[in-house]
């Protein structure tokens, strides 16, 4: 039976080590929550050092003869994964909004920008092919081959349960690596489910192995002497713990933190696609994504322009459980102290200066009194400066800063620390090269409110945004998967025996 499966009040949630699903005895879980109703589903177990010790010695014993195994070999496991995915897909929805809160169309997006990566890892053969250059020097060939690091493992947030795990372990294997997932605490029940289906791919025993808990685990696996390369997503300040300890204790590590990212409005933009792509920026997934577009910098007049449509968008969002009401366009938050953060951070707001122009603290959902809810707010004359202009919100909040040119605008977003992604919605392709040229953000997006990149380009945040050299997914993520070695060749004559040549 899936483990994903319900039996009695709870869901299990196993680990796997070497092929073997097991519920470990640990001093403490975590809960796990169903956020639109408050309910608990699950209790994640808190694994400390040797349950990580005994994954990591499963991996390192799967490692030699996954990595001699032939790419096209490696790629027809995940071409049955991918087809696997595609089969169980509404069920891996159901159960991202289960445990997340996000609606069905918005869980959907999340399982079908993971299996994209999937794709892409299929093309192993063609990834993984390396460089030759013949005659570098006279009778001298030089070639480079791409080898696997090793044993890897992968360190999830909460708020993509589908989507982050799949930027990681599928290019990790696709190269020859052995791998270490630790779900999110708060939404293991997802990356439980892919995992099995991955086992049911035909992937072999202690290739792929699956571990739960907090800092104690993180720590364990930063500091494991096999481990060699460790992929992070969460919130900025985590990561830069991780890339610094796990780089200590000689690691590659990518760490991708959090953002605060700027939808700019200019006077000649269309504005009711300016107020759908907003509106999808800064509430989708209740806000809860790196990618929010959380600050709308109107240039001029656009602010009049914008505000009074973008407000009546907003009140017309309909706040429900996402798992039963599918005319729910918004979900809850992941967690109440989470809900009850964002709502302090609105309360600080009007005290700087700032006007509530939708105030969301008070929505209400009366069938699901105990769901983490908190409504979409709007937050106008935002200031550079205030508090809710320089943190990550991390929720259903739309700040709006008002400029009087495009210079001042940028010079503005370009001195926050965070470097993950700009939009700009205008008809003028001059604004928008020049936008373009100058933000400092690693995605930038034109007439595009979520600039997120498919699997094929990396996620190439900036700044305080991420940590270490080669970002997630692409072929960034195949080079940070693999090592490359090179091989100088010379040969000074024929072998003894070989008569078939002729000397010169």
């Amino acid at each position: 039976m899936s483990t994903a499966t319900a039996t009695g009040t709870l869901t299990p949630c196993p680990i796997l080590i070497g092929g073997e699903w097991s519920t470990p005895k640990t001093a403490t879980t975590t809960k796990v929550y169903n956020p639109s109703t408050g309910e608990v589903i699950a209790e994640t177990p808190m694994c400390g050092v040797d349950v990580v010790d005994a994954a990591v010695r499963a991996a390192d014993a799967a490692s030699l003869d996954w990595a001699e195994t032939p790419p096209v070999d490696r790629a027809r496991v995940l071409f049955r994964y991918k087809m696997l995915l595609e089969d169980n897909f509404e069920e891996l929805a159901r159960s991202v909004t289960r445990e997340h809160g996000k609606t069905m169309t918005e869980a959907r997006g999340d399982v079908r920008r993971g299996i994209e990566v999937v794709e892409y890892a299929c093309g192993a053969p063609e990834l993984l092919k390396g460089e030759v250059l013949e005659n570098v020097a006279r009778g001298i060939d030089c070639d480079l081959i791409k080898q696997p690091v090793g044993i890897c493992a992968g360190i999830c947030p909460c708020n993509f349960p589908a989507l982050v795990p799949m930027w990681m372990y599928p290019l990790a294997l696709a190269c020859g690596n052995t791998f270490i997932l630790k779900p999110s605490e708060r939404v293991p029940l997802t990356g439980i489910r892919l995992i099995e289906l991955l086992q049911q791919a035909g992937l072999p025993k202690g290739v792929m192995n699956v571990v739960h808990g907090g800092r104690e685990c993180v720590d364990a696996i930063l500091q494991h002497p096999l481990v060699r390369a460790i992929s992070f997503v969460g919130s900025s300040p985590v990561a830069k713990y991780i890339v610094e300890t796990g780089t200590q204790h000689g690691k590659r590590v990518q760490a991708a933190g959090g953002a605060k990212n700027y939808v700019f409005v200019m006077p000649d933009a269309d504005f009711d696609n300016s107020v759908k792509g907003l509106v999808d920026a800064a509430f989708g997934c209740a806000g809860q994504r790196c990618m929010a577009g959380s600050t709308a910098v109107t240039i001029g007049k656009a602010a009049d322009k914008l505000l009074p449509d973008l407000s009546a968008a907003v009140r017309a969002i309909t706040l429900g459980p996402t798992d039963r009401d599918p005319s729910a366009t918004m979900g809850a938050m992941i967690s109440p102290q989470h809900r009850d953060r964002v709502a302090g951070l609105l309360e600080g707001s009007v005290k700087e200066g700032a006007k509530l122009l939708v105030d969301g603290r008070g929505a209400k959902v009366p069938a699901y009194p105990n769901g983490f809810y908190l409504g979409a707010s709007i937050v106008d004359h935002v200031a550079v400066g205030m508090t809710i202009a320089r943190e990550e919100v991390f929720g259903p909040v739309l700040n709006v800063m008002r400029f009087e040119d495009l210079e001042s605008a940028i010079e503005a977003a370009n001195k926050v620390n965070f470097g993950n992604g700009a939009c700009i919605y205008t008809q003028s392709g001059k604004a928008a090269r020049e936008f373009r040229h100058r933000i400092k953000a690693g995605m930038v997006g034109v007439n595009v409110g979520v600039p997120a990149p498919l699997a094929y380009f990396p996620f190439s945040g900036w700044d305080y945004s991420f940590f270490g050299d080669l970002h997630l997914q692409g072929r960034e993520g195949v080079m940070f998967y693999t090592r490359q070695k090179v091989t100088t060749w010379r040969w000074f004559r024929y072998g003894e025996g070989d008569v078939w040549h002729k000397e010169k």
